[in-house]
């Protein structure tokens, strides 16, 4: 995975009005795409990861 891939996820995501997803599970239960918190966290460590490396 590319380290823009992340951030440009969560520029589309805030462009869409989804906001940031969170660990908690409410992003997990309210997703229309049914993605997992797994996938969630993953997203973060990578977005966390890209971000620090700017």
């Amino acid at each position: 995975m590319s380290v823009s891939f992340p951030l440009a996820m969560a520029a589309k995501m805030d462009e869409l009005g989804f906001g940031n997803c969170t660990n908690t599970r409410a992003c997990e239960m309210e997703c229309p795409k049914h993605v997992t918190i797994d996938h969630i966290a993953r997203l973060n460590r990578e977005y966390l990861k890209a971000r620090f490396s700017e």
